[in-house]
């Protein structure tokens, strides 16, 4: 076992080999990584995808953050999300699913979709209930959304070059009401998230680093080895810095009643969507599945709200 401590980079993978989240554990490090992995239709936050996250994260907080890997069990110090979708980390809601919902005016279900999302962000913001764990989320390519706010809900965020993040939801007249405003406020204060929210802009890795959002931007293709190095670097000082990121905790207390007083307003906002907001949605579903099966990225930008209206 001393010999798997000693390499660095060496992942072991563990879970169900079926699941949408794929996890492995780097012994060297302490580290679990946690890459999203949809099956079928857009890179966004499905039921299915939502399920397996939860079950993941829940057993990892069953066991007071170890996980056991060939037999043995081993403490995690760090937990780090990233994707296994090229140019794409996470674009959000299942915008189809809003879509069918909110015409069959289904409130429970949407609210029950809801409520999934605040079950799987809420553990997170508090590091999965442990006091000496880190959370790192790794960003290459789109992170739209509920894929934002799942950056925002880590204590340290690393971007690739190419990566570009935003909250679109006001573009077809929504907000993001999975923790985004309570998340980003936090970071760059009520007034600047608030700006950001209401602009629907899609913003580059380095915009974001500029405004105190995103802490490491990294050379594109280079994102896991920027992550290690990270790790290493701070190795030294963890306990320190741990103590840092928990202190946080007690400064901008993020609470469960905050999460879900907020994501039931977004649930009343969803019901009061109009068809022609409806019809919006619908298009980007579209745009996001073509620019996936092409291989381009999924930016949401205003041009292409524009586009995708006039088609």
């Amino acid at each position: 076992m001393s010999n798997l401590r000693d390499t660095v980079g060496l992942c072991i993978p563990y879970g169900r080999a079926d699941s949408q989240y794929q996890t492995e554990f780097e012994p060297a490090t302490g580290t679990v990584w946690g890459y999203f992995n949809p099956k079928d239709g857009a890179p966004c936050y499905s039921l299915g995808l939502l399920k397996d996250i939860l079950a993941h994260d829940r057993e990892l907080v069953a066991n007071q953050c170890k996980v056991e890997v060939d037999g043995l069990r081993h403490a995690v110090n760090y937990y780090v999300t990233a994707s296994r979708i090229p140019r794409v980390f996470n674009v959000g809601g299942d915008l189809a699913l809003f879509s069918m919902l909110i015409k069959t005016q289904d409130r429970e279900a949407l609210a029950q979709y809801a409520k999934l999302c605040i079950d799987n962000v809420y553990p997170r913001t508090q590091s999965f209930f442990s006091p000496t764990l880190t959370k790192i989320v790794l960003v290459q390519g789109d992170a739209l959304g509920g894929g934002f706010e799942c950056a925002l809900a880590s204590d340290v965020i690393v971007a690739e070059e190419s990566a570009q993040m935003g909250l679109p939801e006001i573009l077809f007249n929504l907000f993001p009401g999975m923790g985004a405003c309570s998340l980003l406020a936090r970071r760059i204060g009520m007034r600047a998230a608030e700006e950001l929210i209401l602009s629907g802009r899609i913003l580059s890795a380095s915009e974001l680093h500029r405004m105190g959002v995103v802490d490491v931007v990294a050379t594109d293709g280079q994102g896991e080895t920027a992550v290690r190095n990270w790790i290493a670097k701070n190795a030294k000082r963890r306990n320190g810095l741990q103590a840092v990121f928990r202190a946080r905790q007690f400064i901008h207390p993020i609470t469960r009643e905050e999460l879900d007083g907020i994501v039931g307003l977004w649930v009343d906002a969803a019901m009061r969507l109009s068809e022609r907001d409806l019809k919006m949605m619908n298009r980007l579903v579209r745009a996001q599945i073509r620019r996936v099966e092409s291989g381009q990225s999924i930016v949401l930008s205003e041009r292409l709200v524009a586009a995708e209206a006039a088609a």
